[in-house]
């Protein structure tokens, strides 16, 4: 990784100061690689506003339910009405890992609290991993996604690791 795709780190108030103003809660290897460094394309948690729209983009990008074909059965009968539709999904990601904005539409599952979560672009209903772990998700952002093999099993975290397997059905 080159020095200038990276910039000084945060302090451990600030990083306790965005852990508390967004409800969220930083995987330890999250901690530590932002109070080394922070990388200089990624979100800045001291901007709230550009925080919460990236917070959000999850639950607004699934509303392919309204232009596709994305319904699980495990969710119920599909409702006739947008709002109800929604209700669902909102229900549904309320039981999910809440996603930690990384880079562009790159994050990292809040849960569980420890080190060695994979990294997922989620682009709407579009969820693919993009890192085995944030070592992983880095090399492969800065150095050329496909630049070494997958490996064959990747940490599960609920409903995420179920959409990427639902993608590559």
């Amino acid at each position: 990784m080159t020095e200038n795709r990276w910039t000084r780190g945060y302090t451990q108030t600030e990083l306790d100061d965005a852990q508390s103003r967004f409800g969220l809660r930083f995987p330890p290897d999250l901690v530590a690689l932002l109070r080394d460094r922070r990388p200089v394309a990624g979100h800045d948690w001291n901007d709230s506003s550009a925080i919460r729209r990236m917070l959000d983009w999850p639950l607004e990008g699934l509303f392919d339910v309204e232009h596709n074909a994305l319904w699980w059965p495990e969710w119920g009968e599909k409702p006739d009405r947008p709002e109800a539709r929604e209700e669902v999904l909102r229900a549904v990601l309320a039981r999910a890992p809440k996603l930690i904005p990384l880079i562009s539409h790159r994050y990292l599952p809040e849960q569980p609290h420890e080190a060695g979560n994979p990294v997922f672009s989620v682009y709407q209903a579009d969820v693919i991993h993009y890192g085995v772990n944030l070592d992983d998700y880095f090399d492969r952002e800065f150095l050329g996604w496909n630049g070494r093999p997958w490996p064959d099993r990747i940490r599960y975290i609920p409903f995420w690791s179920d959409l990427v397997a639902r993608n590559r059905a």
